[in-house]
């Protein structure tokens, strides 16, 4: 059963300038492991984010590096979930996550769908 499906668009230039602008903001929205990456893929993975707080259906108090794309040895995306995150997955009833990945024209693109049990998605007002 799809819980929830998030979608999401990020510029690149733009990401790159807020990067470059405030210090400490690669840390709060990356995972360690995503953070040395050309900056199309981290447009991606911020995209694929905002994308997981979608098909969450928004709740309140989620941390940017509770959810981390990874990569296996054929380049196939996935998420790997922690922590606030997983919780709100837990809460509703997330047991599998699709993910897809693209840029092109200096635009990032994600789709992300949350599959698993109704458990139905909390309210709330995003990360934090």
């Amino acid at each position: 059963m799809i819980i929830g499906v998030g979608i999401d668009v990020v510029e690149i230039a733009r990401l790159e300038v807020a990067l470059n602008r405030t210090h400490g903001l690669a840390g709060r929205l990356f995972a360690a492991g995503e953070r040395n990456l050309p900056m199309r893929s981290l447009a991606a993975r911020f995209a694929a984010k905002e994308g997981v707080a979608k098909a969450l259906g928004c709740p309140a108090g989620l941390r940017w590096t509770d959810a981390e794309v990874v990569t296996d040895a054929s380049g196939r995306p996935s998420l790997v979930v922690r922590g606030t995150v997983g919780a709100a997955a837990a809460r509703s009833g997330v047991r599998r996550w699709h993910l897809s990945l693209s840029h092109d024209a200096g635009i990032a693109t994600a789709v992300v769908i949350a599959e698993g049990e109704s458990g139905g998605p909390s309210g709330g007002l995003g990360w934090v």
